[in-house]
């Protein structure tokens, strides 16, 4: 047999309990064939060794958000400044640098908090550094922004009568001025004087997240949130995928969550079991799981809460720090239930963002019931972040068989925020690791880029020690990770959750030939972020190599 490709490495990690490790792999139409003694006698028309390395699936990002991390490559990064006049004078001299493009916005992204004292910037100093060109700072969290009052006057959040939306906040002080800090759903107010972006736009900024992707060994992903809500960039953005793909720009494979608003009510015939006022939908029917391997739609994505780093998740017990503050839902429990029901009546399965245990009790119930009287969809239903759970919700997600996507990378950068909003007697239940995979949770490893970077190796290191910037092993050793285990979250668990384990998350025939060549075994070494990626392949075609880093693959 004459193969397109075969492999060869030190130690291939199958993670297939059936064959767990081989050294020659090979693959034909971008497909596994076969594994050692299953290629002898077997010619190629290339063969790749990469010695002592070791190959692993490639890595899957089940949650992240693609368009806006790469529209941000081109903004102004705020995470090196350290305080807050360090902060101004990034902005004063971003200013010198528009001053001749004038009406251009000044965008910046990345800022935090906990690099300035817990302060943010005073509308003030802003409106003294910008005058009337408009700003748009997003916090780190993605759920809070900061701007100027030219850009509230253009979002007209200054006029008379003016009254906040519903799940969010114009951020006003004692005396109802704006702070400049914009919350939630309110930030719509000023995307809205940005969107839509262009097809063209949304392409070029795919084109550069996922050449990064690439060279972390991402192969596969899940954009969770496009085409409408404060999370979408444009009512086609899923045109600017295919149009990625079709131009070699998109260099993983994406799974694209429609956001719940970009939904519209279906009618079909009577007997239709989502027709006759079956529920929201996309045009023509369309529903999760359509598409290709290269391409395909997943879950809903329902915005429940808010942000831990902002202290609007929805919590039983107030923020430590925050009297009478237990964040908020978005939305009523009642709007939530009726439009989610409508989405699954109409084929969808459901992702709801849910952050708090007050929004985590709301959710579980919601996609318990839609499974008890409706079965289940195409896909698994997921509980997106479940970042502060309680005993008793783990206990619930195992039961109905709920998926989670808890980020271990946001231990390191973050966790000592966490920690402090939450207080040592809630520790535990912060964005939890073992005490999940042995309740029989299906947890599946993602970055909520760019909320943490994307650096899955970073990640993997953070669910096996847990170790926050100051030390802290986040909620005690009992959470922490195998190696094997953290593999497992970015590579078959992420597979699972995102209904995809036929075609990818582990290596064995008939799958599609998606890998990552690293210098050492995450199994074996004592540092797995030290690891270094030697290449990654989509497919069987090499998406990045370490030795030619300008010449990525399409899918």
């Amino acid at each position: 047999m004459r193969l397109d490709l075969v492999v060869r490495a030190g130690t291939i990690l199958t993670m297939d309990e059936a064959r767990p490790a081989a050294r020659e792999m090979g693959v034909i139409g971008g497909r596994i064939v076969g594994f050692d003694e299953e290629l002898t006698g077997c010619t190629a028309e290339r063969t790749e060794d990469f010695g002592d390395a070791v190959i692993t699936p490639g890595f899957i990002d089940a949650h992240c958000h693609t368009t806006w991390w790469g529209l941000g490559l081109s903004a102004l990064d705020l995470s090196p400044a350290r305080g807050l006049e360090e902060l101004y004078a990034l902005l004063e001299s971003e200013m010198l640098r528009l001053e001749d493009r004038p009406g251009v916005w000044l965008n910046g992204t990345g800022f935090n908090h906990k690099h300035h004292d817990g302060l943010f910037p005073d509308i003030k100093r802003l409106d003294a550094i910008t005058g009337d060109r408009p700003l748009y700072l997003r916090h780190v969290s993605g759920h809070a922004s900061i701007t100027n009052t030219a850009t509230l006057r253009l979002a007209s959040a200054l006029d008379e009568g003016f009254t906040n939306p519903v799940g969010g906040a114009v951020v006003r002080d004692a005396h109802g001025n704006p702070t400049g800090l914009v919350e939630e759903s309110a930030q719509g107010l000023i995307q809205n004087l940005l969107l839509p972006y262009s097809v063209d736009q949304i392409v070029g900024a795919l084109d550069a997240a996922t050449t990064r992707y690439a060279a972390e060994g991402i192969t596969s992903f899940t954009e969770a949130g496009v085409g409408g809500g404060w999370i979408g960039h444009s009512p086609v953005e899923i045109t600017a995928y295919q149009e990625a793909l079709g131009a070699g720009r998109l260099h993983a494979r994406a799974q694209l969550m429609p956001a719940l608003d970009a939904l519209a009510e279906q009618s079909s015939h009577a007997s239709d079991s989502h027709g006759a006022g079956g529920g929201r939908g996309l045009s023509l029917g369309i529903r999760a799981g359509f598409g290709n391997e290269h391409l395909s739609l997943g879950p809903i994505k329902v915005f429940m809460d808010g942000s831990l780093l902002g202290a609007t998740a929805a919590v039983t017990e107030d923020y430590c720090g925050h009297q009478h503050n237990t964040g908020y839902l978005l939305d009523t429990p009642e709007q939530y239930r009726e439009r989610v029901s409508s989405a699954y009546r109409g084929g969808w399965p459901v992702a709801l963002h849910a952050i708090g245990d007050a929004a985590i009790d709301l959710a579980i119930e919601i996609i318990s019931g839609l499974q008890e009287r409706h079965g289940m969809n195409a896909l698994p239903n997921r509980i997106e972040h479940f970042g502060i759970a309680r005993p008793d919700q783990v206990a619930a997600v195992a039961r109905h068989g709920i998926a989670v996507t808890p980020q271990a990378s946001f231990i390191g950068p973050l966790g000592d925020q966490f920690a402090q909003l939450v207080g040592p007697e809630r520790e535990g239940w912060l964005y939890r690791g073992a005490s999940l995979l042995e309740a029989g949770v299906l947890a599946a490893g993602s970055s909520d880029l760019p909320v943490a970077d994307n650096n899955v190796r970073r990640a993997m290191a953070s669910a096996v020690d847990r170790r926050t910037e100051k030390g802290r092993v986040l909620g005690g050793a009992s959470e922490c990770l195998s190696p094997l285990e953290a593999l497992r979250l970015y590579t078959v668990n992420a597979a699972r959750a995102t209904g995809q384990f036929d075609d990818r998350g582990s290596l064995s025939r008939g799958k599609l030939a998606d890998f990552v060549v690293l210098s050492e075994s995450p199994l074996e070494t004592e540092d797995i972020a030290a690891l270094h990626i030697i290449g990654t392949f989509v497919g069987g075609k090499q998406s990045y190599s370490s030795l030619n880093v300008d010449a990525p693959a399409a899918v």
